[in-house]
């Protein structure tokens, strides 16, 4: 298949287009993003279109916009610049992948002119569902960011024209459903990690540590993540920029700033227990990197975790509770501890579950559901 895929940076549609390459489609890249990056995370050059020579202006106007507290309406006109350059630019293909709430034009003009089928990659919850869970966190800070109605209409207009909505859990197609989005247009696909980066670690010595990797802020639940340490004991170790949500005072806690990916794994092997009580996270690729590096988990409904927990042979490793129960959060942390300390040396997930989770499983469940339904559309 002729498959564009259209995303402003890299995220996780980057390695997709490696994977999907790797199986023999004939993809193209579409991004801010130039070869000498693309590269390095094996996309061949063949695939790569970087487009940022052509929107280099609008960006630098965007950061002035954005010092003038302009920052919603700058990054609307970019996208709409670079939705127009890239619809100038695709060529012709069977599938288009794109980011949502952006290509609008780019999808519409191929869906018109050859008959491409489209899919839009969300990687959060139904934005109604998002905007609701985030205008709710203004109960707790006046300054936190929610989804503008701009947003909303860009989002649900390519939700419509889209043959089907791709989302990394199971959390996310509920939020779908919830909305009215019938489940047969959605196509949920858990999101790859770098195994050779992240890979089985030892049970550390000392004190036991829970860790927190990522923004330190309401959306990501730390607000209860420090309310359940308070008893327990334990180490708060955190890696990660602070956001809007203040850190803890007492000594349990430390924050070591924010790491390149490629040492985190060090930071991964000084802790027992993982912990991410997220509000809203579409998926969280950290569960699945600590996973990877053995630790046990502890993590909101509201998260890929109920995903990655059927990927699991010991079910022990993945502990889910519901967003917002403080005292379910602090019973899960600890119960994960014990089944952390009881593993002493090499502590590792099974090699099937490590298969699962992997970046080419990911493409390879993406091939499978691309064949079946430019097929199926062939003989309709």
């Amino acid at each position: 298949m002729k498959i564009n895929i259209l995303s402003p940076g890299r995220f996780h549609v980057c390695d997709l287009a490696r994977e999907l390459a790797a199986h023999g489609h004939d993809v193209r890249f579409y991004s801010f993003v130039p070869k000498s990056r693309t590269h390095k995370f094996g996309l061949p050059d063949a695939c790569a279109r970087p487009v940022l020579i052509w929107v280099v202006l609008p960006l630098i106007l965007s950061r002035v916009l954005g010092k003038m507290g302009l920052s919603n309406w700058a990054n609307h006109a970019v996208n709409w610049w670079l939705d127009l350059v890239v619809s100038c630019l695709m060529e012709p293909c069977d599938v288009v992948i794109a980011m949502s709430g952006i290509f609008h034009r780019s999808i519409t003009r191929a869906k018109s002119k050859w008959g491409s089928k489209i899919l839009i990659e969300r990687g959060s919850r139904h934005i109604l569902s998002q905007k609701k869970i985030l205008d709710e966190l203004r109960l707790l800070n006046s300054k936190a960011k929610t989804v503008s109605e701009s947003d909303v209409w860009h989002e649900l207009r390519d939700y419509e024209i889209a043959d089907r909505i791709v989302v990394p859990s199971r959390h996310v197609v509920e939020s779908f459903v919830e909305f009215g989005v019938a489940e047969k247009r959605l196509f949920g696909n858990p999101y790859g990690v770098d195994l050779s980066m992240f890979s089985p670690t030892f049970t550390p010595s000392g004190k036991p540590t829970v860790l927190m990797t990522g923004s330190w802020c309401y959306r990501k639940g730390c607000d209860f993540l420090a309310e359940a340490m308070k008893e327990t004991g334990y180490r708060l170790l955190h890696a990660g920029p602070q956001g809007d949500c203040p850190f803890p005072t007492e000594g349990w806690f430390e924050t070591v700033g924010v790491l390149d990916q490629s040492i985190l794994k060090n930071t991964y092997a000084r802790a027992h227990v993982f912990v991410l009580p997220s509000r809203e996270d579409g998926w969280g690729l950290v569960l699945a990197q600590a996973l990877a590096c053995g630790l046990s988990i502890v993590c909101s409904d509201k998260t890929g975790g109920r995903d990655l927990l059927e990927m699991m042979d010991d079910k022990n490793k993945v502990i889910i509770i519901n967003s917002g129960d403080v005292d379910a959060l602090r019973e899960g942390i600890v119960k994960a501890m014990s089944f952390a300390l009881d593993c002493q040396g090499l502590r590792q997930i099974s090699e099937s579950a490590r298969e699962q989770m992997s970046w080419k499983a990911y493409g390879e469940r993406y091939h499978h559901f691309l064949t079946n339904l430019v097929n199926g559309s062939k003989h309709e």
